[in-house]
């Protein structure tokens, strides 16, 4: 049974019939009959592809195939051209039988090496395959989305092979493994997971590759995408996946017992297992010194309760819990919402979603134009609205503080996902007030308290509670004191004297 005939079959066959599908007639050269490797058969393979370069070499009987926008030109000319044109007929079978030649006898192979961006030798019946691969990548850069003031300012790129040599620049030990898998029906992405030996819990391990092989989509094209389809709870509105650009992010949970993913074409790699409170820290905490590091962790949950309370605290006390306002500004509150033709809910919501809109707006926009739209607009906006009576002064202040709030988390996606619950707790304060208010915050950390990430608890050290992690989670305690892995992730020889950021 060919290829294209077992996938459909499995599909099929998962459906229960339970729908029709759509089938496209099998292309001719898929059958079993045309798996014969010949040099005809994958050149019919290749037909209209205007990108895959054929160079034949009459005097010798070569023929050769290439995708010439994955090549390295140099390299190919040096080790394929170059040898071949120069050698005598009898010296040809001598040249293919060198090393950088590799003798294949799979039609499938070949045509998947050629994809892969090696170059396909073609004598007397027989295929050789060369490693040539070469396209062009983006440079290593510094991260726009995990900036930092001191510390390494290199990044990820979308090159597996660049981001591959970051690590090991960082980690010299033969201990760090890396397997390879491919992902992806039609787009065969290739997924390099790492890990250190005698140091990474392999239960943990042979959980996120046995969810790797189950993985069944056409195309997978980035790490955020990717780490979507290995979730515990895919419907959860928390990542349940750590996505960092940053080397010396990924190399400090490497060393902390933690797996990483590195998805070819994509600059995000993901970290496994994962707790809540891993958002919130940043790599700018380890290169200060720690009380710096610490009272700016504090910050950033100090901006987490702001950014989720501020605007439903406000609709809560306006709409139903007056005598909650001290008696100072209780006039000055009556005074700015004398003019509001609205209940606070739709005030508040009005303001939110326009925040939002301008912040979607600054962030498709063009760099320079983005920043003019984020502050100038802000700031028009806001002002005409107070005037026109939409919206009162104190609110303003209310959802500037909380968008402010939400830039103090390092991570962009754990920020979106608090942002959208900010609407919820809005609504619930809007409804019922503080009681509503308190109820969102019971769901919220009733739903954290069942998640989990590579099946290990996700509030980890909070519950189950381990008092000995607390010191690098709401503190960055000394790195003298920094001497042990998380408990996530702790397997029996963790004991050891192992530092961990």
């Amino acid at each position: 049974m060919s290829i294209w005939n077992r996938v459909l079959f499995s599909f099929s066959k998962k459906t229960d019939n339970r729908m029709k599908r759509f089938e496209l007639p099998l292309p001719a050269e898929t059958s079993d009959a045309d798996e014969t490797l010949t040099f005809a058969h994958i050149l019919h393979q290749f037909e209209d592809c205007i990108d895959v370069f054929h160079r034949n070499i009459p005097s010798l009987g070569i023929d050769i195939l290439y995708i010439t926008h994955l090549i390295d030109h140099t390299q190919f000319s040096r080790e394929v051209i170059e040898p071949l044109t120069n050698g005598q007929t009898d010296d040809i079978s001598d040249i293919l039988d060198q090393s950088n030649f590799s003798l294949e006898r799979d039609a499938k192979e070949v045509v998947k090496g050629i994809l892969s961006g090696q170059a396909a030798v073609f004598h007397e019946d027989k295929a050789y395959l060369v490693f040539v691969y070469g396209p062009e990548f983006r440079a290593v850069e510094q991260s726009e989305t995990e900036t930092v003031i001191t510390g390494p300012h290199d990044s990820f790129t979308e090159s597996a092979g660049t981001n591959l040599s970051l690590v090991r620049r960082r980690v010299k030990s033969s201990h760090l493994k890396v397997l390879k898998f491919e992902v992806g029906e039609v787009t065969k992405t290739l997924v390099f997971v790492l890990y250190i030996k005698d140091i990474v819990n392999m239960e943990l391990v042979n959980e996120f590759v046995r969810r790797i092989e189950g993985i069944e989509i056409d195309a997978v094209y980035d790490g955020n995408m990717f780490s979507q389809y290995i979730d515990d709870f895919p419907n959860s509105l928390f990542p349940q996946f750590l996505i960092t650009e940053r080397p010396d992010t990924a190399v400090s949970k490497l060393v902390a017992g933690r797996i990483l993913a590195i998805v070819d074409g994509s600059p995000a790699v993901v970290s496994a297992p994962t707790a809540f409170f891993d958002f919130f820290a940043s790599a700018d905490d380890y290169y200060q010194r720690w009380s710096i590091g610490t009272a700016t962790r504090l910050l950033r949950f100090i901006a987490f309760v702001i950014t989720i309370t501020f605007t439903a605290f406000y609709v809560s006390v306006t709409t139903y819990h007056y005598e909650m306002i001290p008696e100072a500004l209780i006039l000055t509150l009556r005074e700015s919402r004398s003019k509001v033709p609205f209940p606070p809910v739709y005030e508040a919501m009005l303001m939110e979603v326009t925040i939002e809109l301008l912040r979607e707006a600054g962030a498709r926009l063009p760099t320079k134009v983005g920043q003019t739209i984020g502050i100038v607009g802000g700031i028009v906006i806001g002002q005409a609205a107070v005037q026109a009576g939409l919206t009162s002064n104190i609110l303003i202040i209310a959802v500037a503080s909380s968008a402010i709030s939400s830039f103090v988390i390092p991570s962009y996606v754990m920020s979106a996902s608090i942002r959208l619950i900010r609407f919820g707790l809005i609504l619930l304060a809007g409804i019922w007030g503080n009681f509503g208010l308190m109820l969102g915050i019971a769901a919220i950390v009733i739903h954290l308290s069942g998640l989990t990430s590579l099946g290990t608890s996700y509030i980890t050290p909070v519950a189950p509670a381990k008092w000995g992690d607390w010191k690098d989670v709401f503190l960055r305690g000394p790195f003298a004191t920094l001497m042990r892995r998380p408990d996530q992730n702790r397997t029996a020889n963790s004991k050891r004297n192992k530092m961990r950021k």
